[in-house]
């Protein structure tokens, strides 16, 4: 029987779900993009409907915690406000679109992003799983090949390739007509496999034959993001990618985009500001460490997660990662990790080179030397 539950679909503000601190509300930042009065009225409302507290999620969106739930239709009417609602819930819940933060006016991310969110919108891919996104990655270096997504459309040589996520080809368009229909194209075979039903992800077709035209080779591209100085501002990071209202509003003094590295782009700034949270040096321990919100937050997780990882961080190599989870969902780093330590109905799994999913390698104690073999 599984340790946990898998919703198979994702929270928003019009479908929170319930979490141990009360109800988590998704917000999905247009184009990634906050203007100042944005945030700031994202961090009025959190004070004012939850707990004040803000997640960043692996998909660059954000989290609004312990929300309670005669506030929802108020938070909602906040929201809506602010230009950050969706007209209803079938239209949020297939608006999952994921652009590289450093997209800049006329790179052609926009167009894409508005003909990506037509197309999944569209009555004939209602069936879409509920997780079913797209990751737009124009710029070079490309940066979000780690990050989730089941269809890329990514920078080229000879204009923007579109690829299944896991499969090494794709087809290159230079104009949005034919990014529509290859993406199209790629919506129904992925019906058509019948993968779909239930849970299904692109990536449960790897190795199978793709539709005609889709054989040109990806451009491999590897970007790990450090907070530090960009062309666009300045990048800082989230322990464990929350932050308080407080300081979310101090930080949006301009706009500011919201990255799936559990990092904020701020615009136009090239230093630190002095607000609580942050972490401003390429060469902070606690970037090689994830760790999920753990209980009491989650009602599936076995235990507390993060003074653990804080109190681990330091052991961690460069060039390593650790994850600690406190369930084998994983939520927090879906992919693999050098060690991952998974909450358990006593003390934790300990997992090498794996998933929090993954058989454990025996229990971790204190005295584990993690990395001692790696």
């Amino acid at each position: 029987m599984s340790r946990f539950a898998v919703k198979g679909w994702c929270p928003g503000a019009w479908r929170p779900m319930l979490s141990g601190d009360g109800l988590l509300v998704r917000l999905r930042p247009r184009m990634a993009r906050l203007s100042a009065a944005q945030a700031q009225g994202i961090a009025a409302a959190a004070r004012r409907h939850g707990n004040g507290i803000i997640d960043l999620s692996a998909r660059g969106n954000l989290q609004l915690r312990g929300v309670r739930a005669e506030a929802h239709l108020p938070l909602l009417d906040d929201l809506d406000a602010l230009g950050l609602v969706d007209p209803d819930e079938a239209t949020e819940r297939h608006r999952i679109i994921t652009v590289s933060p450093f997209w800049t006016d006329g790179d052609g991310t926009q167009a894409v992003a508005d003909v990506v969110t037509a197309l999944l919108a569209a009555p004939e891919f209602t069936a879409l799983p509920g997780k079913f996104g797209v990751c737009v990655d124009l710029g070079w270096p490309m940066v979000l090949q780690a990050v989730a997504g089941d269809i890329r459309v990514e920078w080229h040589p000879g204009g923007w390739l579109v690829r299944a996520d896991s499969f090494a080809t794709g087809r290159v368009v230079q104009d949005v007509a034919a990014l529509a229909q290859t993406i199209r194209e790629l919506l129904e075979w992925f019906l058509a496999s019948g993968v779909s039903e239930g849970r299904g992800r692109m990536a449960g077709l790897a190795g199978q034959a793709l539709p005609p035209g889709f054989d040109q080779a990806m451009t491999e591209a590897s970007y790990e993001p450090r907070p530090g100085v960009q062309p666009l501002g300045r990048l800082v990071g989230l322990e464990f990618g929350q932050i308080g209202a407080e300081s979310f509003a101090a930080l949006a003094q301009g706009p500011i985009r919201i990255t799936p590295w559990r990092m904020i782009l701020l615009e136009g700034v090239d230093r630190v500001p002095d607000v609580p949270g942050l972490i401003g040096a390429a060469d902070d321990p606690r970037l090689n460490v994830t760790a999920c919100t753990g209980a009491p937050g989650c009602p599936q997780a076995l235990q507390p997660t993060r003074a653990l990882a804080r109190s681990l961080a330091t052991q961690v190599p460069p060039g390593r990662h650790l994850h600690v989870s406190g369930c084998a969902k994983g939520c927090a780093h879906p992919g693999p990790a050098a060690v991952t330590l998974c909450g358990a109905v006593t003390g934790f799994d300990l997992i090498w080179n794996g998933h929090a999913s993954d058989p454990a390698a025996g229990k971790f104690t204190g005295s584990t030397n993690l990395f001692k073999d790696l």
